[in-house]
């Protein structure tokens, strides 16, 4: 097992980085929380560079990746705060790669033509769904649900992230959108994608924290000297930074078993999702603390990945179900898959 990225993986995850730096500044993230979606020009874009298909098969249009190419893509989301649904569009096409690779939707989507989003079993809210050209509907009796916001009865729910659109999804199943029963499977490991995803965009968010927290504390000067000469200031981002590196391999081992459906991925993922998140978390209440009240502000660019943390740490399942998870498989009972939660 090798935990790092290969040479083409590593190509890739710097073409994604170089283009969000580009175009996924913070004046671009504050402009999805001042519109009524965030799925912009950007989205086509993003296909040109080939991030929206690249979990589609490449006889349909896509770069045919897995998972792990797919969280090194995701890191870097994290790391720009990328407004658009990226990760939910990506669960949704795999399940539309597996059950649906007909319908049209895959190539639309990898042309940057089409965005989804996805609403699993024990979802509360679905992302982008009112503006998603498809919403993959998952079912807790199994059966999968393949519609349009038009079938749909959405009510926007606001988030601390004003750049993540939230929706409640009134959805009556029918005959015409069932594309196929039984997908308990398939639904659970679209589920572990997700928790996976957030856990990468998560590892991404804390380097961001801690990048732009450093070089305040170089640059603040108080009684002579920058705060960063200080051990207790030093102290605080050291830890956060051990805490990154704790979780980086964390994430690397789950994409790694959820790319090769490994009998021990849906811990792994779990694993990942909960390391992450804790990296996460204590990025943004030491970087707070380093910034002072500055760092919650809307005019201070900190909060808007201190936002995206939080929302992050419970999307897709949060600490107390990850561990519950991991509890039931470690105990031997059957794990049930994760309670995806906004």
């Amino acid at each position: 097992m090798r935990l790092a990225y290969t040479e083409d993986q590593e190509l890739f995850r710097d073409t994604v980085r170089d283009f969000l730096a580009d175009r996924c500044t913070t004046a671009d993230v504050r402009a999805a929380w001042a519109a009524d979606t965030a799925i912009s020009a950007r989205w086509v874009e993003l296909a040109k560079v080939g991030v929206t298909g690249i979990v589609i098969p490449e006889e349909h249009d896509g770069l045919g990746m897995g998972d792990e190419e797919l969280a090194a893509v995701l890191v870097e989301a994290g790391r720009a705060a990328l407004p658009e649904p990226l990760l939910e569009s990506a669960v949704a096409a795999g399940l539309l790669a597996e059950f649906a690779p007909d319908a049209g939707w895959l190539a639309e989507i990898a042309a940057g033509r089409a965005a989804a989003s996805v609403l699993l079993p024990g979802q509360r809210l679905a992302v982008e769904a009112a503006a998603a050209d498809v919403l993959v509907i998952g079912l807790a009796d199994g059966d999968l649900h393949v519609a349009t916001p038009a079938d749909c009865v959405l009510t926007a729910r606001r988030s601390v992230d004003r750049s993540r659109k939230l929706f409640t999804v009134d959805f009556t199943p029918t005959a015409r959108t069932l594309v196929a029963s039984d997908t308990r499977r398939a639904l659970a490991r679209a589920a572990d994608r997700g928790a996976l995803g957030a856990a990468a965009q998560l590892l991404g968010l804390t380097r961001r924290m801690l990048d732009i927290t450093v070089e305040y504390a170089k640059q603040r000067v108080q009684r002579g000297v920058p705060i960063g000469s200080h051990q207790s200031v030093q102290h605080h981002l050291a830890n956060v930074l051990i805490k990154l590196e704790f979780a980086r391999p964390v994430v690397l081992r789950a994409a790694y078993s959820l790319a090769r459906d490994l009998p021990s991925a849906g811990r792994d993922v779990s694993m990942a999702k909960i390391y992450a998140g804790e990296a996460a978390d204590l990025a943004a209440r030491n970087c707070l603390q380093v910034h002072g009240a500055i760092g919650y502000t809307e005019e201070h660019d900190l909060q808007l990945f201190m936002k995206r943390a939080w929302a992050l740490g419970t999307a897709w399942g949060d600490a107390g179900v990850h561990r519950d998870r991991i509890a039931a498989d470690l105990l031997g009972d059957a794990p049930a898959p994760p309670t995806p939660a906004f």
